[in-house]
């Protein structure tokens, strides 16, 4: 039986996310992909606007904590020896030789937002976070059905793990301000294929309006 078998199909934004039925997800806040100075930057990659998605998404972690709305990080740790050979290769073609969030330095720390000590951090080494085979397990446990996600890559790792969450049956949405990409072109259009096939794209204001608004239907 999948997982779709006995899903109730719910018609408005408000109820498919509402903080019963969601988890927040924030994909790889980490220097190396924010910063300047990070990886990123040293592939010479334009990643000047995305600290402009720090203060939405920090006031979205608020309200999702405020509301029991569950939180899960993932990060990245792209060491050579741990990335699939497609990885390398294309590593090679761009000639980056640089580690991208090598395992306890600068590159690797969170970038404007952490995580609360109660909060789960799953590792990947590849885009999607579903890599990590321990991410589906604790989602299950989590009783959730819609994960919400913001972060960065727009076009890579979020959509990347977007698109696994959606083939394995969860509600999906975007926070469309709360994501970013140092290709703007391409972040549009991850957005724009959310909204055409897979979910819904939300605004970080407006989420957390509607979280607030139903406090009172949360369970303690």
């Amino acid at each position: 039986m999948t997982r779709f078998a006995s899903r109730v199909v719910l018609d408005s934004v408000a109820e498919r996310l509402s903080p019963r039925r969601s988890a927040l997800v924030v994909v790889d806040m980490q220097n190396d992909f924010c910063a300047p100075g990070g990886y990123i930057d040293g592939i010479g990659k334009d990643v000047s606007g995305l600290a402009a998605i720090v203060a939405p998404l920090n006031r979205l972690l608020e309200a999702a904590r405020r509301v029991r709305v569950p939180v899960v990080w993932l990060t990245a740790c792209y060491e050579a020896q741990h990335i699939p050979p497609s990885m390398v290769v294309q590593k090679r073609r761009i000639g980056a030789a640089a580690v991208c969030c090598e395992r306890g330095t600068w590159g690797a720390q969170f970038f404007g937002v952490c995580p609360a000590p109660d909060e789960a951090v799953f590792e990947k080494h590849t885009y999607s976070g579903f890599s990590n085979p321990d991410l589906g397990p604790h989602l299950s446990a989590l009783k959730r059905e819609a994960l919400v996600f913001c972060g960065v890559q727009t076009n890579v790792c979020v959509e990347s793990t977007l698109r696994d969450a959606h083939s394995r049956g969860f509600d999906v949405a975007i926070v469309e301000d709360a994501v970013g990409s140092h290709a703007e072109a391409l972040h549009r259009a991850t957005l724009a294929n959310v909204s055409f096939l897979f979910g819904d794209v939300v605004a970080a204001a407006d989420l957390s309006r509607s979280w607030s608004a139903r406090d009172d239907h949360v369970a303690v």
